[in-house]
């Protein structure tokens, strides 16, 4: 354990941290973080809904819905090319590059246009979670071509020529091309890009929504969580295939089917993120009532708060997990007993595969676990993984608990 603990922070962590840095994949996270807000307010649409179940007189909100968490790909594709440019430090193409991705990205939709050419129409799914895929293509194609551009001037530094003006023109070369390119993709081969993309990316998307991929899509950020790194390292590869789960399964209970699509964040808010990342509500109970070490006690009182509210940072570096061979086997056991009893609950239909956006995730649990599957059965199934993770942790905390005890004992000694 020991030469595992040692590599992974001489050698593992500094390696995956490089990956976080690199412009490329930061500027699809910084994308997605920042266009977050947009599917929250389609979570709280999501909880007006089930009120209006109880309450008729309230009027239908979907049309909000439709225009935030339904135009995510949209505000996506502005947002990667945008902070392309400005990781790549060509902070004077941001906007434009933002702007030239969006237009991209709505070429690549495949519109139709009528006969006289007045009147285009647009399939509203793809400007959403289905379009993800497509909004990552085109905000990196997008920044590629105006990274690259902006390497290059027409015009020398000493040039008395106004900026502004410079601007417009080197710029004029690698929009005509980007667009040049949808063009002949979509206008004059009638390429339906979005659909290839999503044939393209269905490998990735099948393997994730199978029993191993989903299991393995939730432990892995649980892994490198216990050893200081962020799960959003590959949120960039996992996200997009959640958020097209999700996507799938409006779309199949719109037609009067079934959700069908398990892997979706919405399930993980419903389960396995409940304290925060790696179920560790049981954890911080634990630690709360039953330490005897002066230090778990003060952890527990410290910690007890964010983990309702599934915060659990303070737990994971403070107890610590992090680095803690103690706590991290117990939380990797739980990263794969929890995915793996959610998937087969949904799977058995036991609880309802979530069909309507909700990532409000710091609601305390159950209420969390019922608004992200709209199934009061997930309530006992979140009582269930409390219980099942509360008797994954306890050996382990016992064990930890009673060697600081017996440290500070000796100190007091």
């Amino acid at each position: 354990m020991h030469k595992i603990m040692n590599y992974m922070q001489t050698s593992f962590a500094p390696k995956v941290n490089k990956i976080v840095k690199n412009p490329w994949i930061a500027a699809i996270q910084d994308a997605i973080m920042t266009a977050l807000p947009l599917v929250f307010v389609g979570s709280l649409i999501t909880i007006v809904s089930l009120v209006r179940n109880f309450i008729p007189a309230i009027p239908d909100m979907t049309m909000i819905s439709n225009f935030s968490f339904g135009m995510f790909g949209l505000v996506v594709s502005f947002l990667i090319a945008y902070y392309v440019m400005e990781k790549k430090n060509n902070n004077k193409y941001k906007l434009i590059g933002g702007a030239t991705s969006l237009v991209f990205f709505l070429m690549l939709l495949y519109p139709t246009l009528d006969k006289t050419g007045a009147n285009m129409s647009f399939i509203l799914a793809r400007f959403g979670a289905q379009g993800m895929f497509t909004a990552i293509i085109s905000g990196l194609f997008v920044g590629a071509v105006m990274n690259f551009a902006g390497k290059h001037s027409f015009f020398s530094e000493e040039t008395a020529i106004p900026d502004f003006v410079v601007g417009w023109f080197d710029s004029l070369l690698p929009i005509t091309f980007i667009l040049v390119v949808g063009w002949t993709l979509t206008g004059l081969l009638h390429v339906d890009v979005f659909n290839v993309i999503l044939w393209l990316f269905s490998p990735l998307s099948a393997i994730v929504q199978s029993y191993p991929g989903f299991v393995l899509s939730v432990f892995i950020p649980v892994f490198l969580y216990t050893f200081g790194i962020s799960g959003w390292v590959v949120m960039p590869v996992i996200y997009p295939v959640y958020m097209q789960g999700l996507a799938q399964n409006v779309k199949e209970v719109a037609a009067g089917g079934t959700a069908t699509h398990i892997a979706t964040q919405e399930t993980c808010y419903a389960f396995s993120s409940m304290g925060g990342i790696g179920t560790t509500l049981a954890l911080a109970v634990i630690m709360l009532f039953f330490s005897h070490s002066a230090q778990l006690k003060a952890i527990g009182k410290a910690i007890i708060v964010p983990s309702v509210f599934n915060i659990n940072e303070p737990l994971v570096f403070g107890a610590p997990v992090a680095f803690n061979p103690y706590l991290m086997v117990p939380m990797w056991i739980n990263g794969l007993l929890v995915p793996t009893i959610s998937y087969l609950v949904m799977t058995l239909h036991l609880v309802s595969v979530p069909s309507k956006t909700f990532l409000l995730w710091y609601i305390p649990y159950p209420i969390t676990s019922y608004l992200a599957t709209q199934d009061w059965r997930a309530i006992v199934v979140t009582l269930v993984i409390f219980a099942v993770t509360w008797v994954v942790f306890w050996p382990f905390f016992k064990a930890y608990d009673n060697s600081l005890l017996a440290q500070e004992k000796k100190a007091a000694a």
